[in-house]
């Protein structure tokens, strides 16, 4: 049977100047892929690359020449030998491969843990390995269960709910404050990539549009333009504040770029609709007083952190319930698997047993020769029927008897049994004592 095996790298085995190597391979959408799929020892492959993992998933029915090969091919990438790759990879054999891909899809292997992007790009990975026929009956099949189970994960577990980045916990206190942000104007004060990260959860999360204001015109626009936004002077920005819902600030002015007395000046502006400030700036960008404003909340990098690690702690507890979760599926899994070592014995009995009934229908209608059509159609139904429940019992035990440790001796003894295989001998009467008295005693 073929072996399923997982061999990687990630931010925890390899340091950044080794996964650099491999993501840039990977600007080409397939990657390494085709030369994958001319690996005689590998039936199925997978491959996965991200900024902080390089994974390749594959069958072999030769477990040593194929992870030879793969990491052969892999140092090629690397432009080093294989031994010079090998402190940095880690290699797990079928339950523990499965267990892994199981844990990267759920995010538990992740920087973050929890976060949301990894599970898109397996699907993205997934795609590309089948649209170049790199992955078969078996892989197929354990990738949509890690999609399965990942959403499992996130429907049973808080794995994902809690924010433990500080731009994320911004707009998660936010939501809390306005209720929802669909129709919320958000201003960004400095374009860094705290900024960035923001800006990006707050479109995520509905604001309607993004106002960028900065020192440095040109980076204001560039980010203007990758959110659909627009930019304001930065002499200016203050004025914003009469239409502005959410500011978030992250200069680095060594001094507060913004008053309570110019917070207080637009509030009469805005009839005390709410404003909410994060400032995320060391220095602070913002004068702490304007905490003290009706109807202005203002959170400091502080606050969030403190958010943050509440937040991780949480994420870590739910990682213990994510982890029942993916061990149940694996087993699960695994029997799956081994119900494919019986499926050829299944379907060459299903077809001998056809190929008789077929032969035998033959031999009968030929010599009934004032039978109606009605007639033979019902012969037909018949004959299969009986098939069917005669085969019913055997086909259940064979598939019951794919997770016992002596499946080979029972397929075999079922095989002799339906003289299933062409060059097999006659079985002699010595022999059929021999598998009895065998069977018994087991």
């Amino acid at each position: 049977m073929d072996r399923i095996v997982l061999i990687g790298l990630n931010h925890k085995t390899a340091p950044v100047e080794i996964r650099e190597r491999f993501n840039i391979v990977c600007v080409d959408s397939k990657g390494p892929l085709s030369d994958l799929a001319r690996l005689p020892s590998l039936r199925e492959s997978f491959y996965l690359s991200t900024c902080n993992r390089m994974e390749v998933l594959f069958t072999t029915p030769r477990l040593d020449e194929g992870i030879s090969a793969v990491v052969g091919l892999l140092a090629g990438i690397y432009g080093q030998t294989g031994a010079a790759l090998k402190p940095y990879l880690y290699t797990y054999i079928d339950q523990d491969a499965v267990k892994h891909l199981f844990r990267v899809a759920c995010s538990l292997d992740s920087m973050v843990v929890g976060e949301p992007q990894i599970l898109g790009q397996i699907k993205d990975a997934y795609r590309q390995a089948t649209e170049v026929k790199a992955s078969g009956v078996i892989l197929n099949r354990l990738l949509h269960k890690s999609f399965s189970v990942a959403k499992r994960v996130r429907t049973e577990t808080r794995i994902g709910s809690s924010a433990v980045s500080i731009s994320y916990a911004a707009v998660e206190l936010a939501k809390k404050i306005f209720g929802e942000l669909q129709g919320k104007i958000a201003l960004l004060i400095g374009a860094g990539e705290m900024a960035e990260l923001a800006a990006e959860h707050l479109l995520t999360n509905g604001v309607e549009r993004i106002v960028v204001a900065n020192r440095t015109l040109e980076r204001a626009l560039a980010l203007a333009r990758r959110f659909n936004g627009s930019t304001v002077p930065w002499e200016e920005f203050a004025e914003e504040l009469r239409k502005i819902d959410i500011i978030i600030s992250s200069t680095g002015s060594p001094e507060p770029i913004l008053t309570s007395e110019q917070v207080r000046k637009r509030m009469r502006a805005r009839r005390n609709r709410p404003l909410f400030f994060i400032d995320i700036a060391v220095p602070r960008d913002i004068d702490p007083d304007v905490n003290h404003i009706d109807n202005v909340y203002l959170y400091n990098i502080d606050d969030l952190q403190g958010i943050v690690e509440i937040n991780r702690a949480e994420r870590i507890k739910e990682a213990g319930r994510a982890e029942h979760i993916i061990a149940g599926e694996a087993l699960k899994f695994d029997a799956w698997l081994r119900t494919l070592e019986v499926v050829p014995t299944i379907v060459s009995l299903r077809e001998k047993a056809e190929e008789i009934r077929e032969a035998e229908v033959h031999k009968t209608l030929s010599q009934l020769d004032s039978l109606s059509g009605g007639e033979i159609e019902a012969i037909h139904v018949l004959t299969q029927s009986v098939v069917s429940k005669l085969l019913h019992d055997p086909i259940l035990f064979l598939k019951r008897i794919s997770t016992r440790s002596r499946k080979d001796f029972y397929l075999d003894v079922a095989r002799k049994l339906f003289h299933l295989d062409e060059d097999q001998p006659e079985t002699e009467e010595g022999e059929d004592q021999l598998s009895l008295d065998s069977d018994k005693a087991s």
